[in-house]
């Protein structure tokens, strides 16, 4: 019997992957930082998928005992997929963050993730799919959101480069690099500020999950979701990055998010 572990199970993101493979008849592995959600939810989808081998380990992914615990508890485990979910999207200047906030911000993104990849990666099937959240801001250097679009600019190099390297090996890593989710409500409320291209370019949480699933199942290195998106990108090129460094600084100066 093999399982999908999931981090942050319990958040909106993490909740539709969830659904999905639960659909599928996937046994899952679930993980999050509320024991009591975790139990919440094994209860509903326990009730809705019986036929679901579903397991539950509370873990705070910016904390090295915390994430020992869990491996503790999936030790026994085999796994053919996983899907790093969690992070922490705080955004504000750089010289307000403390010691603190920025060590739970770094290992949230991105350490948590390379963390429960060295360990499915000794636990895995024959074949394993890794899928790692990424995002559209760590395309591009971000004034005012510089340490996190920094390590998803460092979540997704480092699936693409484990793709190449594992890839003769069963095991695939697709970078997914969505923009706006509409998920908590600071966050659609942040994106009704955008305008229209705002809201064109925002994705649901369920058109995000599924566009993810279809693009590690044919071994995508990265994906980047939305037409609109991709689009912005490829545009993005053509404009010098000082210009670009101007008007995200000028944009994001203006922005805080702080709800971790």
């Amino acid at each position: 019997m093999t399982y999908t572990l999931i981090s942050g199970a319990t958040g909106v993101l993490g909740g539709e992957f969830v659904r999905l493979l639960a659909q599928e008849g996937k046994n899952l592995f679930l993980t999050g930082r509320s024991e009591e959600k975790l139990k919440e939810l094994k209860d509903k989808l326990t009730a809705e998928f019986p036929a679901v081998n579903l397991q539950i380990c509370a873990c705070d992914l910016s904390s090295d005992v915390s994430r020992q615990n869990l491996f503790d508890c999936a030790g026994g485990f085999v796994f053919s997929g996983l899907i790093n979910v969690a992070g922490a999207d705080i955004q504000k200047p750089f010289e307000e963050y403390d010691e603190q906030k920025l060590i739970f911000q770094t290992r949230a993104c991105f350490e948590g993730a390379v963390s429960l990849t060295n360990f499915v990666l000794k636990h895995r099937a024959e074949k394993l799919q890794i899928i790692n959240i990424s995002s559209v801001s760590g395309l591009q250097p971000m004034p005012y959101f510089a340490l996190y679009s920094a390590s998803k600019c460092a979540l997704t190099d480092f699936s693409v480069a484990l793709n190449a390297e594992l890839k003769r090996k069963g095991v695939t890593v697709t970078a997914i690099i969505p923009g706006a989710i509409y998920t908590r409500p600071d966050v659609k409320e942040y994106i009704k500020t955008q305008g229209s291209w705002g809201r064109i370019a925002a994705k649901s949480p369920a058109f995000v999950a599924k566009k993810s699933l279809k693009a590690a199942k044919r071994k995508k290195a990265k994906y980047i979701v939305g037409s609109a998106n991709r689009f912005l990108y490829a545009l993005s090129k053509l404009v010098p990055q000082s210009i670009k460094l101007k008007m995200i600084a000028r944009r994001w100066s203006k922005t805080r998010k702080d709800a971790f």
